[in-house]
């Protein structure tokens, strides 16, 4: 279980302080879930590409503020009926103001998630196994997955919409169905970009009431390099992974 929650933190951390929680889903809203979703199977079926900006903000509850942010850019993209990630983590630090180059790459690739960290050059490897399906609807959580895939992992609830940086969205409540997922995260909301399918923010909520908030800018769709999925090692690199 510890291992699991490690390994579900690590592919959500390679994703507004002043509060512990979030409000209560207005009660569903069928006609409108069933547009967010089907736009959603739209934006799936035609998914190939996408590259955006990021920022994770870590909120902890006992000291009720954010105590890390990371921004950086991540990649995704379609092989064959699989996706690719690439989070490539560039700046670090306890708020806006004291972010720092703390470089790190994530790469979520053939049921493996595989982080690279330049100053200890290390690599760690964790394979998903028997947990791959559970952990890859989050890693493909609004790029990429189904409005169909998101209600065979999660509880979903249309909440309402709402404006994110000029962006009309449709915010989604999801309780995941897993009792191994509820464990680490029981409760994320959802912002589906109603343009275009896909998500412009995340927040995933831990039975503790700390939370982790990922908002996406500069979205961009073009096809991407086929070395931005490739960790940049060097020939003194050390790969260790991780068992139990």
């Amino acid at each position: 279980m510890i291992r699991f929650a490690l390994i579900l933190n690590i592919a959500l951390a390679c994703m507004p302080s002043g509060f512990s929680a979030a409000p209560p889903a207005k009660p569903a809203d069928s006609g409108s879930l069933d547009a967010v979703l089907k736009k959603m199977d739209t934006a799936a079926a035609s998914f190939r590409n996408a590259q955006a900006d990021f920022e994770w903000d870590t909120y902890e509850k006992v000291i009720d503020e954010i105590d890390e942010i990371q921004t950086g850019t991540i990649y995704y993209r379609r092989i064959g009926k699989d996706i690719e990630m690439m989070a490539d983590v560039k700046m670090a630090g306890s708020d806006r103001a004291n972010l720092k180059p703390e470089p790190k790459y994530v790469l979520f690739s053939n049921g493996k998630i595989s982080m690279y960290q330049p100053k200890p050059d290390q690599v760690t490897v964790y394979d998903l196994g028997k947990n791959r399906v559970d952990l890859e609807s989050y890693v493909v959580l609004g790029f990429g997955g189904s409005g169909q895939d998101l209600q065979k992992a999660f509880d979903v609830t249309y909440v309402g919409a709402e404006t994110i940086n000029g962006v009309a969205t449709a915010k989604l409540q999801l309780l995941p169905k897993s009792d191994k997922v509820r464990n680490t995260y029981n409760r994320i909301f959802l912002w589906i970009d109603l343009d275009n399918g896909i998500s412009v923010q995340q927040q995933f909520f831990s039975p503790q009431g700390d939370y982790r908030l990922t908002k996406y800018s500069s979205l961009n769709e073009k096809k991407i390099p086929d070395e931005v999925f490739k960790l940049k090692t060097t020939s003194k690199t050390q790969t260790i992974s991780p068992k139990g």
